[in-house]
């Protein structure tokens, strides 16, 4: 039996939006106030009752965002923009959410714009804009020429004018009753005026778009695009919080080919990164995918076995300052690289680029495969800045690792591997054994403490856990021990009665492929026949504090997803089903979970493999 499900080529259909289509509409209203007090900026912009404005024939702004832009025609005119709305602040209106339209709101008004409304109504849509403050942009030291207003939502844009005024003067505008363009052209711009300085980072005073500046005191004082992050202190400013524990998945891209994994650099909370196994890093920047790759080197990976392919990605603690990333391929025949041999290489980026050096690969280390399954394949930065990297026991024809990989002190096979990376090639260390395809683990980025999800051979699949500190010579019990149950290496459907548990660190959960196979009891049964775990992190983010603290788990075969919070006893605490509240709706579904991933502000994402139709990835957001 071949425990861990084969990634099978599926047909990749190329989810897009619709085709460019301008929307026209006639502005109700508009007020722009800039008066000496910043804090006290206004705008206002509405338009109702207008049947150009239909959101069921729009894309989701809860997936791609959306953006605004509010600019004067004339030289020395006011501008905002363009704005990015960030996809994690919509919500779907009506029942079911998004039938009725979409509602954006920041109650810290970081770019300035408190609230959006998108909706459908019976007589026409409304589209309504508010916001202000210091971080609102447009400026107005004269009368203005006619004022554009834009809304677009992935290809399709909407767009008023206001040409006459109520009031027009230094400080404040107001308009009403503007008549609909005949298209949403944007005209050749007029000669810029010089552009003002940037405001210096550091200098003390907030600036721009700055939210705060301390003139550098303290480390990790930017909290904001023009201030970029100096460190993970400062990630949460300024983002709205949500009590309770209600949560709900919002689609975050498609049209991925088959997406093995997601996550983000740590200073870095306006971009995403998703694998791609075939050999592509995707990019969402602002929350649209971008249609070029970050890194692109499917020439050298080997995806033709069944878990085979670029299987993870890692950026170094110092992205910021040295571009250095770390990923783990399946490679093709390459010199002394086999086919198939597992590859941990690092590549350069300009760290504000957008796409990677293909060509500054270097090879940190490679480990000899006896067969394509059973790769691991996860790198991950550990607490104390070391390189981890999980490999499985080889995964020999018949399974149960008759050669005793694992448990073998003198193979890589079986292995949770601590690197230094500070010099390549590197030479990898043991950190822990007895594991057998440790596909996700993963740190708690508050607590330091592991997580490992080791994929069983017939009968069960198991979650392991070390607290903090976490020390080398962990042995996790492959192949002597599956799940919590001895293994017996002549019968893998049958569990022994005992055997050499000494020194081995049990799971704190496990659970049955079939309630009525061998040996499955208690709290083995609880949970979906399953066939594959699919581990994944526990939640730090900065949106639902209550939900702080809850390991997120899934399996490739049977979709559920669940989260328990602690250990007590030796055993997971608080068990808690989640796949109902994550089901996305709408004519998608949740399929084959292959993993969970973090961004910068330590939310949580789901990539799923698929069923037949294109990959996904899905954010766990506030639930309604």
């Amino acid at each position: 039996m071949n425990p861990h499900p084969s990634l099978l080529a599926l047909a990749l259909g190329l989810a897009s939006a619709a085709l460019a289509t301008d929307h026209p509409i006639a502005g109700g209203s508009l007020v722009l106030r800039d008066p000496v007090d910043a804090p006290t900026r206004k705008v206002r912009f509405r338009a109702t009752q207008d049947p150009a404005i239909d959101p069921s024939q729009a894309a989701d702004p809860r997936a791609l965002g959306a953006t605004l832009e509010i600019a004067g025609k004339n030289p020395g005119d006011g501008t905002a923009g363009p704005i990015a709305l960030d996809p994690m602040l919509w919500t779907g209106l009506g029942h079911p959410p998004g039938s009725r339209g979409y509602r954006y709101f920041d109650r810290s008004r970081s770019n300035g714009v408190r609230k959006v409304v998108f909706r459908s109504r019976r007589r026409g849509g409304t589209l309504a804009v508010s916001g202000g403050g210091s971080a609102w942009s447009y400026r107005i030291t004269q009368a203005q020429g006619p004022i554009d207003v834009r809304f677009t939502l992935g290809t399709d844009v909407y767009c008023a004018v206001f040409v006459s005024f109520r009031r027009n003067q230094a400080g404040r505008v107001s308009a009403k009753d503007a008549t609909a363009p005949p298209d949403c052209a944007v005209p050749p711009p007029a000669p810029p005026l010089p552009p003002p300085p940037p405001p210096p980072c550091g200098n003390g005073v907030v600036e721009g778009t700055e939210e705060c500046d301390d003139h550098n005191t303290v480390s990790g004082d930017g909290c904001s695009a023009t201030c970029q992050l100096e460190n993970t202190s400062a990630v949460c400013a300024g983002i709205p919080t949500v009590s309770g524990t209600a949560i709900k998945s919002v689609l975050v891209a498609s049209g991925l080919a088959h997406p093995v994994y997601v996550t983000a650099p740590p200073l870095d909370p306006y971009r995403l990164f998703i694998v791609e196994q075939p050999g592509r890093i995707r990019l969402v920047k602002n929350g649209v995918l971008q249609t070029s790759a970050f890194l692109d080197i499917r020439s050298k990976v080997e995806s033709g076995g069944e878990e085979q392919g670029l299987l993870s990605v890692a950026f170094h603690p110092d992205f910021e300052a040295n571009g250095f990333f770390y990923v783990n391929y399946t490679s093709k025949p390459n010199g002394p690289i086999a086919d198939g041999d597992n590859v941990v290489a690092r590549y350069h980026a300009n760290p504000a680029s957008d796409q990677a050096d293909p060509l500054s690969e270097q090879v940190a280390f490679s480990v000899p495969r006896p067969a394509s399954i059973h790769n691991g394949g996860l790198n991950l930065f550990g607490p104390d800045g070391m390189l981890y990297v999980s490999v499985g026991d080889g995964g020999r024809a018949g399974g149960g690792d008759p050669t005793g990989n694992a448990q073998n002190d003198a193979s890589d096979l079986g292995k949770l591997l601590r690197v230094d990376v500070s010099t390549l090639p590197a030479a990898p260390a043991h950190f822990a054994k007895g594991l057998r395809n440790p596909w996700r683990y993963s740190f708690d980025r508050a607590t330091g403490d592991l997580y490992v999800a080791d994929v069983g051979q017939n009968l069960f699949e198991e979650i392991d856990f070390v607290p903090a500190p976490v020390a080398s010579g962990v042995n996790f019990g492959w192949n002597i021990m599956e799940g919590r149950h001895c293994f017996n290496t002549a019968d893998f459907n049958t569990p022994l009665a005992s055997c050499a548990m000494t020194g081995l660190t049990l799971p704190v959960l496990d659970y049955c492929h079939s309630t009525s196979q061998n040996g499955c009891s208690g709290a083995e049964t609880t949970h979906p026949a399953g066939c594959a775990i699919t581990g994944g992190f526990v939640y730090r983010g900065c949106r639902m504090p209550d939900l702080r603290g809850r390991y997120f788990y899934s399996d490739f075969c049977a979709a559920f997803i669940r989260s328990f919070k602690g250990v007590s006893g030796g055993d997971a605490q608080d068990v808690q089903d989640h796949t109902a509240a994550l089901a996305p709706g709408g004519g998608r579904s949740i399929d084959n979970v292959t993993s969970f991933g973090e961004d910068a502000r330590g939310e949580l994402y789901i990539t799923d493999w698929g069923s037949g139709s294109d990959g996904e990835v899905y954010a766990i957001v506030p639930g309604p």
